[in-house]
C-alpha cells in the first residue's frame, strides 16, 4: 500500500475502514492493520508522511508539522553554508523558518494549484478609466469626463486566482517538439521545455529572498543565488525524498 491509497481512509464513504472486501483469508489486512501501518510509516518518515498529508489537503497539523521538522533540519545543516552561519543566533531561526515554509509551499505545487493573479492582486477587479460625453446641468457644450470604475480582471477572470499549469503544455508535462515534428513530419512528443516536464510552474526563488529580505538585510541577492539558493533547492529536495521513503515504509510494513 502506497500512500495515494492511505487518502481515501481519511475520507470515508462507508463504515467499512478496509482497503478490500471482506473475505476468509487470514492475511487480509483489517482496518486496525491500516491505522497501525500508518502509524509505523509516520514513526519511520515523520518529514515525508507529514509533508504528504498536508499536500493532499488531509490535515493543516500535518503540514504545519513538516514545516516545523524541515526547519529543525535546515537549522542543523545551515552552517554548511557561510552566509547562513554568519547570521546571528536569534535571527537564524526566523530565516530558516521562511526557508522551510517556502520549500513547503513549492514541494506542494502541482497542475491543479492556484496562485494569486498579478494583474489584479487577488481582487478580481482592476481600476480602468473611461471616457464620456457629459453636458452641464446649466447647458453649454457637452465635453470629454475622464471617470475610473472598475472592471472585470479579464486575467483571472474575476476569482483572484490564476492556474500554476504551464501555459505550453497545460499542465501535462508533454508537449510537441517543432524541431523534430518538422524533420518527421508527424508529431514528436517531448518534455516540455518551459516547466521542464513538471507541467507546472515553480515558486520563484526570488519570492522566498523577498521574505528572507524582511528578517534581515544581511543575505543580498547575489549571495542568495550563490550559496543561499542551493541550499533552499535542497530543502525542496529534502521533502520530496522524505516523501518517497515514507511511502516505501508503508510499503515495506503492509507487504
Amino acid at each position: 500500500m502506497g500512500l495515494e491509497t492511505t487518502v481515501k481512509y481519511h475520507f470515508p464513504k462507508g463504515q467499512n475502514f478496509s482497503g478490500t472486501a471482506p473475505q476468509t483469508s487470514p492475511d487480509t489486512l483489517t482496518g486496525t492493520d491500516y491505522i497501525a501501518a500508518m502509524g509505523m510509516a509516520m514513526a519511520r518518515a515523520p518529514i515525508g508522511y507529514s509533508a504528504f498529508m498536508g499536500k493532499v489537503g488531509v490535515s493543516e497539523n500535518d503540514a504545519a508539522r513538516a514545516v516545523s521538522l524541515l526547519t529543525e533540519f535546515a537549522l542543523q545543516s545551515c552552517d554548511k553554508v557561510a552566509a547562513l552561519r554568519k547570521l546571528d543566533s536569534d535571527i537564524k531561526p526566523a530565516v530558516m523558518q521562511v526557508l522551510a515554509t517556502y520549500a513547503y509551499m513549492d514541494y506542494c505545487r502541482s497542475a491543479a494549484s492556484v496562485k494569486p493573479c498579478e494583474c489584479c492582486h487577488a481582487k478580481g477587479f482592476i481600476e480602468a478609466s473611461v471616457f464620456s460625453m457629459k453636458s452641464p446641468l446649466s447647458g453649454g457644450y457637452a465635453r470629454n469626463v475622464k471617470d475610473t470604475v472598475r472592471v472585470l480582471c479579464k486575467q483571472c477572470g474575476g476569482k483572484g486566482v490564476v492556474s500554476t499549469a504551464c501555459r505550453d503544455c497545460n499542465g501535462r508535462g508533454r508537449a510537441v517538439m517543432k524541431a523534430e515534428t518538422e524533420k518527421q513530419g508527424v508529431p514528436v512528443m517531448g518534455d516540455c521545455k518551459r516547466c521542464c516536464g513538471r507541467g507546472y510552474e515553480r515558486i520563484p526563488s526570488t519570492e522566498a529572498h523577498n521574505a528572507v529580505f524582511e528578517v534581515t538585510d544581511s543575505i543580498s541577492l547575489h549571495t542568495w543565488k550563490k550559496s543561499v539558493k542551493p541550499f533552499y533547492d535542497g530543502l525542496i529536495g529534502k521533502l520530496e525524498i522524505e516523501e518517497s521513503w515514507a511511502n516505501a515504509a508503508l510499503n515495506k510494513v503492509t507487504a
